[in-house]
């Protein structure tokens, strides 16, 4: 019945003729009038004050803000050699965050600010809680106790002795 299927011849569109090309009479420039331009008075830009200080924070570092404080107040004031060396020879888990913090600001200071390495001191360091994670911890009786774990958020503002 259906099993031969008859081909239709299928039509196909009528091909486009090319647009013959126009060529293109060459236009004469009309000669422009000449006008006065107003000058514009220079901007003077004001020169910017060089950076005095350089900052750098680190949030939500994995120790209690107490820990950090102790020993974010062993290095306050301290020059960077002298603070970097002071943190090498102590050992608390809060060092390491303290100290990678310590070298991002000397380097944002050096290379953003074009501060000289030598001269730069611990003028300020913050110690701040951060977010505060919840957990529970089984106890008698089928009870629970909860259990805080603290962040610190650290702040640092790194200057040049005069």
């Amino acid at each position: 019945m259906a099993t031969e299927q008859e081909k239709k011849p299928v039509k196909k569109a009528p091909a486009k003729k090319a647009a013959p090309k126009k060529e293109a009479a060459p236009k004469e420039e009309a000669p422009k009038k000449e006008t006065k331009k107003a000058k514009k008075p220079e901007v003077v830009e004001p020169v910017k004050p060089t950076a005095t200080e350089a900052t750098a924070f680190v949030r939500d570092v994995r120790v209690a803000p107490r820990k950090v404080r102790l020993v974010a107040d062993l290095v306050r004031g301290k020059t960077v050699a002298q603070a970097l060396d002071i943190l090498a020879s102590i050992n608390k888990a809060a060092v390491t965050p303290v100290e990678k913090l310590i070298r991002s600001a000397a380097a944002n200071a050096v290379n953003n600010f074009h501060m000289d390495e030598t001269k730069l001191y611990i003028a300020e360091i913050q110690v701040n809680d951060g977010m505060k994670i919840k957990r529970y911890i089984p106890r008698a009786k089928g009870s629970a106790s909860g259990i805080i774990k603290r962040n610190a958020n650290v702040r640092i503002k790194l200057k040049e002795t005069k």
